[in-house]
């Protein structure tokens, strides 16, 4: 079996006031999750000219990595917190590589 590499781009658009909280909580998922052996990279970024709005842009060794990521008991944390911070639903799109660097 072939490890094929998962990589997921979430979205979230802070509730007006809570983009502070957003922030934090979202930059201590990248601190956790960096570490994390399936992690090959977790990246924050903020959307320029769109107050609120916050991407992850998450790479994953294998399914396997991102079912252990999952799994962890800060991510469960994570999904606790959250949901009082954003406006709808985290947008997920999981990306297949086509043509790619590294």
């Amino acid at each position: 079996m072939v490890d094929t590499a998962v990589i997921v781009f979430a979205s979230f658009r802070a509730v007006p006031g809570k983009e502070g909280e957003l922030s934090e909580l979202l930059s201590w998922m990248v601190e956790n999750t960096r570490p994390e052996p399936g992690c090959e990279l977790y990246d924050l970024y903020r959307q320029q000219g769109a107050d609120g709005a916050f991407h992850l842009f998450e790479r994953y060794r294998n399914a396997e990595g991102l079912d252990e990521h999952r799994a962890a008991h800060y991510y469960r944390e994570y999904r606790r917190r959250v949901a009082d911070l954003i406006e709808g639903p985290v947008g997920v799109t999981l990306l297949e590589p086509v043509d790619v660097s590294g």
